[in-house]
């Protein structure tokens, strides 16, 4: 009977770990959008937190105020970063039912 348990469970746990790979490869391709100072700077995050897109306005860039697009740069990246961190975690929550396994999002 133990034997019975232990392998079915070996068996969901040899099933979610290849729905974790097959999630985290899915999330790589998804991005999310992000923005700072009302739109002025925009930026695209992959699933994988890489940063693929930087879309700035054009009559900021020439404007000379390069601290604060410095700024907005790197408050657009964080949302980005962060909205991705979230998309993440949804998708891992749907896939373990709401479990939390240490070390995931």
């Amino acid at each position: 009977m133990k034997f019975d348990n232990l392998g079915m469970m070996k068996k969901q746990v040899e099933k979610l770990q290849t729905g974790m790979a097959r999630l985290q490869e899915e999330l790589a391709l998804r991005t999310v959008e992000a923005t700072a100072g009302g739109g002025v700077v925009r930026v695209v995050v992959s699933g994988a937190l890489e940063l693929r897109e930087i879309h700035i306005q054009p009559e900021v860039a020439g404007s000379g105020e390069v601290e604060m697009l410095q700024d907005l740069i790197v408050a657009a990246v964080n949302e980005g970063i962060r909205k991705a961190q979230l998309m993440a975690s949804e998708e891992m929550a749907k896939l373990t039912g709401g479990l939390k396994i240490p070390g995931l999002p």
